[in-house]
């Protein structure tokens, strides 16, 4: 695995051992952020929560082209080791943490972020308790893009959230969600305001 772009492109990241995560490969990733950047145009100073972040390709990713911060959430120890020793590599440690969380039980959010990945284990119906879970928490910040990479079957429908486009890569089924009703509505009047 490697930083596809900005200004970490083409390190190389490390896999976690064993077979409890599987990686976005390259090809994934590539077009999961062509989808943002056509989006979101910038990364510059978002907040990135990475759920089931595995190694942190998709935050480090993110970090790389421009975000300012990223939090790696992930509950398998493996995977929090490879995330971390990945950070270290990257000297990012200023820019990003991992905590051990379940991410479909998630804590009160800190605050909430801007850019949201959920990348969970294919065939175990782990993305909607998750992203209802963060949404329920306050992990997802009203004007927030939320990211999602299931497989091709897997059905993905999360109360609060709003599909605004989808893509097949391979067997992966990549999704791009924004909030709706009355979050989104709020952050609406709040800008009319500003």
């Amino acid at each position: 695995m490697r930083i596809i772009a900005g200004s970490w492109r083409s390190r190389l990241l490390d896999a976690p051992q064993g077979h409890a995560v599987r990686p976005t490969a390259d090809r994934t990733r590539e077009t999961l952020f062509s989808m943002l950047v056509s989006r979101l145009g910038s990364f510059a100073d978002l907040a990135v929560l990475d759920l089931f972040a595995g190694s942190g390709a998709l935050a480090l990713e993110a970090l790389s082209r421009g975000a300012a911060t990223a939090l790696l959430i992930d509950h398998d120890r493996a995977a929090r080791a490879a995330a971390e020793a990945n950070i270290a590599r990257l000297n990012a440690g200023a820019r990003a943490s991992v905590l051990p969380f379940d991410a479909t039980r998630l804590p009160h959010a800190p605050r909430g972020f801007d850019l949201v990945f959920a990348d969970p284990p294919y065939a175990r119906g782990l993305a909607e308790p998750a992203l209802a879970s963060a949404l329920a928490q306050g992990w997802i910040a009203p004007a927030a893009w939320i990211a999602v990479e299931t497989a091709r079957t897997d059905p993905l429908d999360v109360p609060g959230l709003q599909l605004e486009t989808v893509r097949d890569v391979g067997r992966a089924r990549l999704r791009l969600l924004r909030p709706s009703g009355p979050v989104a509505a709020r952050t609406g009047a709040d800008r009319q305001g500003a």
